[in-house]
């Protein structure tokens, strides 16, 4: 019969400690060294960044004109909510607004599909080739946006612009006529159609050059298995591509939305004027309120801005909501 043999018990002064609790244990003493280096850098960053937003919200509350700027004058008067009444209230802004959107809307997708399709054109191509067209691509994307303003206001000008030359001479029967006198900066149709030109062409590159790069990192193998499972080019894409990429695509929307809503100088340059304000975006309007005026009104000026601001900053926090759930931002 087997006995079973009961193992030995350890003495006292054997026993075994037990490890001591996390409440019991000694709470570990955080080092403010690391705290006290970026400090200098915070208090920077907060002078820079937030103060002026912080000047930008108080003037928008307050009757901040030119006026108030001359010697011997009081303040600025408090008038709380007044310059936002009035915008809600303002037919002028909910155009404005309109206009703004449906433009930056256009600028984004047009920048967005294009830059897309060359950089997808550009991953088929050879290497050298795909690197002196990425070269071209990058010097339009850095020129400077006051310099290609300009350019496309000369091609676009009446009588001696090259584009009106052009459709001029085409048969009537294809484009019309009368195009030598036509002013394209008159109307918002046309102005906005010249703006969108400038902009996609400064920006499709970037997002071109960003998604060549991104199909670099994507094995082949995975290209290779959906053409043996017999999908189309639009599958491969759909299926491969965007899922790999879309942490790329939201950050270049993203990119492109806050950009294209900030527009002010290709405008400037196209319109030449604050006379017309049919063809005024939001980035225009603040200028026109707050500079251009009389007298120049810093307090309605500074609550455009802070819708403005309010709206992109509503589009950062919905890509950052996305980016979280979707744990690509670790």
């Amino acid at each position: 019969m087997a006995h079973t043999v009961e193992p030995a018990k350890p003495r006292g002064d054997e026993e075994a400690v037990a490890p001591a609790s996390d409440e019991t244990a000694p709470r570990r003493r955080r080092n403010p060294t690391p705290y006290l280096l970026i400090t200098p850098a915070l208090i920077l960053l907060a002078v820079v960044l937030l103060w002026p937003i912080v000047q930008m919200v108080w003037y928008s509350l307050t009757s901040f004109t030119t006026r108030n700027l001359l010697p011997n004058q009081p303040g600025p008067e408090w008038n709380g909510f007044a310059h936002y009444q009035q915008l809600l209230t303002d037919p002028t802004f909910w155009t404005i607004l309109r206009n703004t959107v449906v433009v930056c809307v256009l600028m984004v997708g047009i920048t967005m599909v294009l830059g897309t399709l060359v950089g997808l054109l550009l991953h088929k191509m050879p290497k050298w080739f795909a690197g002196f067209v990425s070269i071209g691509m990058m010097l339009a994307w850095a020129t400077p946006a006051l310099s290609a303003s300009l350019v496309f206001r000369w091609l676009f000008l009446p009588e001696r612009g090259l584009v009106n030359v052009v459709l001029d001479r085409m048969p009537d029967w294809l484009v019309g006529s009368g195009w030598l006198e036509y002013n394209w900066f008159l109307e918002p149709g046309s102005l906005f159609s010249v703006l969108i030109m400038v902009i996609v062409w400064q920006s499709f590159p970037f997002v071109a050059v960003s998604v060549l790069a991104g199909l670099k990192s994507i094995p082949n193998e995975l290209y290779e298995a959906a053409r043996m499972d017999g999908a189309s080019a639009w599958k491969a894409f759909w299926n491969v591509t965007f899922p790999m990429l879309r942490p790329l695509f939201a950050l270049l929307l993203v990119l492109q939305i806050i950009w294209d809503l900030r527009v002010f100088t290709q405008l400037y340059i196209l319109a030449n004027s604050f006379q017309n304000q049919d063809v005024y975006l939001l980035s225009y309007y603040i200028y026109q309120q707050g500079f251009s005026a009389s007298p120049a009104n810093y307090g309605m000026g500074s609550a455009i801005a802070v819708v403005m601001t309010v709206m992109i900053l509503g589009v950062t926090a919905y890509y950052l909501r996305i980016m979280i759930r979707q744990g690509e931002t670790r």
